[in-house]
């Protein structure tokens, strides 16, 4: 499996809150607590943390070419992602690997057309390597310690933008429920892994991966 079709998964594609030290902030209205995601975990329902969310982006080489393989490598280096890539490979399959992938970055290109439609514009890049994937594993890590791949989308993009990329998930063609399902629970166990790469050993898996 070649470094590109692994890194999808580990970066996110997706990110975050309105800076390192919101994304650490579990706070939650009421009506969010008593939400749960379509893949489960609770639903953040606060604004964006768009200047991770750039960072992310450009860590990936830009909107106009972003690629997850690269924000990975970047946040976490080679040696990490080659023995991720293998680890998920063995765990899921390289089909579903493949797929996870495909997935994942059509995610977040939608992501970036939704939000670039509704006049949301991305402010300049403030965190790179270990300090970036240190703050999207805090961003989606729920108030129980579980790290949820739907919790930090949320932050990234909003809830409502989030909900809309999985029902262009779901109905476009070439990808489908199935795909959908996988890329969460992929990405719930691809952060988990990286949350133990970097000594983040207290967070803990979510029940769908």
């Amino acid at each position: 499996m070649k470094l590109k079709l692994v890194a999808v998964a580990l970066a996110l594609g997706a990110a975050l809150t309105a800076g390192s030290v919101a994304f650490a902030d579990d706070s939650m209205s009421s009506s969010s607590m008593a939400m749960q995601g379509r893949f489960g975990g609770p639903v953040y329902n606060g604004p964006p943390a768009l200047a991770v969310t750039a960072s992310l982006v450009a860590a990936g080489g830009g909107a106009d070419k972003y690629s997850t393989a690269t924000a990975l490598t970047s946040m976490l280096g080679q040696d990490t992602v080659n023995a991720e890539v293998a680890k998920l490979t063995k765990q899921y399959g390289a089909d579903a690997v493949k797929m996870w992938l495909k997935t994942f970055d059509f995610a977040v290109d939608d992501a970036l057309k939704i939000a670039t439609a509704a006049g949301v514009k991305l402010p300049s890049p403030t965190l790179s390597g270990k300090e970036l994937a240190t703050t999207l594993v805090k961003a989606g890590t729920a108030a129980d310690g579980t790290f949820q791949i739907e919790y930090l989308l949320d932050k990234a993009v909003t809830h409502k933008i989030h909900v809309q990329v999985m029902d262009d998930i779901d109905n476009d063609p070439s990808l489908g429920k199935k795909a959908d399902y996988d890329y969460h629970r992929i990405s719930n166990q691809a952060f988990y892994d990286v949350a133990q790469a970097l000594g983040m050993t207290s967070v803990k898996l979510a029940a769908v991966h």
